[in-house]
């Protein structure tokens, strides 16, 4: 018995494919991306601004020092717009760079001039404090914040005029979050006037 043969149309590789789209460079999409995520460090740079002043200013008492760090935290975190992460948070990672910038950069040059330091508090009724007095304890905070030393101050203004997790000033200040605590006890205990003097952690 003879089976009949059927035959089928030959389809070339090329036909039984999708059109092929032409590929985009490796290159160009990374760039197009740094595009993307520029773009939204900028309009994140806006809104942040107000707040980066701020933890410049309870970190160096100083407000064009302050003005210094919130220009060369903008102008850092737009030249390493592909370190952040995307769906993480912006103004963790702007505290961070501002952070860096003054404990490698702007406090030594500070040390060195020998300049003077303003009141903190004093300086943010001018400067948009209002906004910061809503969080709790910021009122207590202003007010007392330069007192304690920088250690404590900056996880305090952190925690609890910001607003921001032990765990986030933790990665903010690259420190362990049992040290966190412990720096915040101690600034407690100093503003209530309940502890002994702290020291430096």
């Amino acid at each position: 018995m003879s089976v009949a043969r059927t035959t089928f149309p030959a389809y070339s590789h090329a036909t039984m494919e999708s059109p092929v789209r032409p590929a985009v460079p490796k290159d160009a999409r990374l760039a197009e991306a740094a595009i993307a995520s520029e773009a939204d460090i900028r309009s994140g740079l806006a809104e942040n601004l107000a707040r980066l002043w701020r933890y410049g200013l309870v970190l160096s008492h100083q407000r064009d020092v302050a003005d210094d760090l919130v220009q060369a935290t903008c102008l850092r975190a737009l030249e390493r717009a592909d370190q952040f992460m995307p769906g993480t948070r912006l103004d963790r990672w702007l505290f961070s760079i501002l952070h860096s910038i003054w404990l490698n950069e702007i406090r030594a040059r500070r040390v060195r001039q020998g300049q003077g330091f303003v009141d903190a508090g004093d300086a943010l009724t001018f400067d948009g404090a209002h906004d910061t007095e809503t969080h709790v304890m910021a009122g207590q905070v202003l007010r007392q914040v330069n007192a304690l030393p920088e250690a404590q101050r900056t996880a305090v203004f952190l925690a609890y005029v910001e607003g921001l997790s032990y765990r986030e000033v933790a990665g903010i200040l690259d420190i362990p979050i049992g040290t966190v605590m412990s720096r915040l006890a101690a600034a407690r205990a100093k503003l209530s006037g309940a502890g002994p003097e702290g020291g430096r952690q």
